[in-house]
């Protein structure tokens, strides 16, 4: 039994123009957006970062690999982890396919995270992605672009997070079921679990001094998510009462 509304053809296609016309204005109201992100000033980083890659220890500049443009995903895979977060797992599922044309445009796109490179090189390989990941462990590079946090900083309600300080204290007894899902999933617990957060940071190299040009966390990587992008055009969209998807190799 049929339990949506239906239509003649012709009142579908008066409706779809309709929505077309809604379509195209949120689409120039993006383009809107994109400009002033790319109008926002720069700041110049002068903190030596330290990383951890494939090719040893480097300096924020080499992440760039000759290009001049840098995008860093902030991947949530803390020190005590034992796997990757499952939503940054999705995400990474779609860039992990167009990483190389970016490279080709003049952009460079990494995952950054706090755990160790030795288990960030594992997990990726277990996950069959080809992008570069490096481990942020040696120097405060999370932590001063506010995706990461002490357990005293936890602890006292001194979280600042998308540009705004929640004050409220998480801890195993009132954290959130899809929290407590996640954590147990990356084999913690959920006070861990959330000292690490997802983010999109991008970065430019020009006459040898590196610039931050543009951060966005929480609901603001919602465009990185390729599998909603989909689902958005579905017929029942999203369909989700909580979170349903996991590691692409547990389904």
């Amino acid at each position: 039994m049929n339990t949506h509304r239906t239509a003649t053809r012709q009142e579908w296609l008066a409706e779809r123009l309709d929505l077309l016309a809604a379509e195209k204005e949120l689409t120039r109201r993006s383009d809107e957006l994109a400009e002033r992100r790319q109008a926002l000033p720069w700041v110049r980083i002068d903190k030596p970062y330290r990383f951890d890659t494939e090719q040893g220890p480097v300096a924020l500049a080499d992440l760039f690999r000759g290009r001049s443009q840098l995008l860093v995903y902030h991947f949530m895979f803390g020190p005590d982890y034992a796997a990757g977060c499952p939503s940054c797992s999705m995400i990474a599922d779609g860039f992990d396919g167009f990483a190389g044309h970016l490279a080709q445009h003049d952009v460079m796109l990494w995952a950054v995270s706090r755990a160790p490179f030795p288990k960030l090189a594992a997990y990726r390989q277990r996950m069959g992605w080809r992008f570069p990941w490096a481990s942020s462990a040696p120097s405060d590079f999370n932590n001063d672009f506010r995706i990461s946090f002490s357990e005293d900083e936890q602890r006292g309600g001194r979280i600042e997070y998308n540009y705004r300080r929640n004050g409220h204290v998480m801890d195993a007894s009132n954290a959130p079921a899809p929290v407590q899902q996640f954590a147990a999933m990356c084999g913690t617990d959920a006070p861990t679990y959330v000292r690490d957060r997802p983010g999109l940071s991008a970065f430019v190299l020009e006459a040898g001094v590196v610039y931050h040009t543009y951060s966005t966390y929480a609901r603001g990587l919602d465009g990185l998510w390729g599998a909603y992008q989909w689902l958005d055009r579905t017929p029942r969209g999203r369909n989700e009462s909580g979170p349903w998807w996991k590691r692409h190799d547990e389904y």
